[in-house]
C-alpha cells in the first residue's frame, strides 16, 4: 500500500491521535511538513489518501502552498483518493471543492458539543452518537462545496463537518491528544486571554481540567471516524 500523505502546517499541530490509529493497524503514512518547508506533491496519485491537519493560519492568505494544496486536493478528489480535513484541513477542502471560508460569529476554544446530523450519511460516520464534545480552536469556518452532506453542527458554528462520498472534512479537532492540548494552551495564552469575551472561548485551566474526561470518548469518535476513512484508502 502507498502511503497516507499527513500534511503539517504548524509544529504543535501534528497528526496526533490519527497517527496512533495508522500506527496500530500497521498502516504506512509519510508527514509533509509545510510548516519545515517540504513542497506539497505535484499529484495525489504517489499516496493511497491525503490527510490534512490544523494551523493558525487562514486559507485566504497570501501563502503560495495554499494554492498548490487546492490544486492536490482537487487532483485527489479526482482521482478517488480519499482526503480527511481537520480544522484548517477542513477548510481547505472547502475552499478546493468550491466552498467558502470566513470570520465564525465567534472564536471557539477549548471543549464544546457538537450535534450529529440526522442524516443517513452522517448514521454512517458516527453510528448511534448524536453529540459528542469535541475539541474546538477556530475562529472562521467554511460553508459546505456543491455535493457535500452536511454531518455537525454547534451552538456557535453551523457548519462543523461534512462529507462527499469517502471524502471528510472536519471544522472541530478529533485527533487531539493530551500532550497537544497542553501544547496549544501554553502556546495560544494570549489568543484565549483576547478571546475571553466569547461564550464559546473556556480559559486554559478549564481546559486543562476537563481534558482527561473527555479525552476517551473524543479518541472513540475519531478511531470510529478514521476507520470509516481508511475504507477507501486505495
Amino acid at each position: 500500500m502507498n502511503p497516507i500523505a499527513i500534511f503539517r502546517h504548524a509544529p504543535t499541530e501534528g497528526p496526533g491521535y490519527l497517527a496512533e490509529f495508522l500506527d496500530s493497524r500497521r498502516i504506512p503514512w509519510q508527514l509533509i511538513a509545510i510548516d519545515a518547508g517540504d513542497a506539497v506533491p505535484d499529484s495525489a496519485e504517489g499516496y493511497s489518501g491525503l490527510a490534512f491537519m490544523g494551523g493558525p493560519m487562514s486559507v485566504n492568505d497570501d501563502l503560495t502552498w495554499i494554492a498548490q494544496v487546492e490544486v492536490l486536493i482537487r487532483d485527489a478528489v479526482a482521482c478517488d483518493i480519499p482526503v480527511l480535513g481537520h480544522c484548517l484541513g477542513g477548510q481547505l477542502m472547502s475552499k478546493a471543492l468550491g466552498g467558502k471560508v470566513s470570520r465564525n460569529p465567534v472564536k471557539e476554544i477549548g471543549w464544546g458539543e457538537v450535534a450529529v446530523d440526522d442524516s443517513d450519511t452522517a448514521r454512517a460516520w458516527f453510528g448511534d452518537t448524536k453529540k459528542f464534545n469535541a475539541f474546538h480552536w477556530h475562529g472562521e469556518t467554511f460553508t459546505l462545496p456543491q455535493g457535500a452532506i452536511p454531518l455537525l453542527s454547534s451552538a456557535h458554528c453551523v457548519n462543523q463537518g461534512w462529507a462527499i462520498g469517502k471524502h471528510l472534512a472536519l471544522q472541530c479537532h478529533v485527533e487531539m491528544t493530551a500532550e497537544m492540548i497542553a501544547s496549544w494552551c501554553e502556546v495560544g495564552a494570549d489568543e484565549v486571554v483576547a478571546a475571553g469575551c466569547s461564550p464559546a472561548v473556556q480559559p486554559v485551566s478549564g481546559i486543562l481540567q476537563r481534558t482527561a474526561a473527555e479525552l476517551p470518548q473524543l479518541h472513540e469518535v475519531a478511531a470510529r471516524l478514521y476507520l470509516r476513512w481508511i475504507t477507501g484508502l486505495r
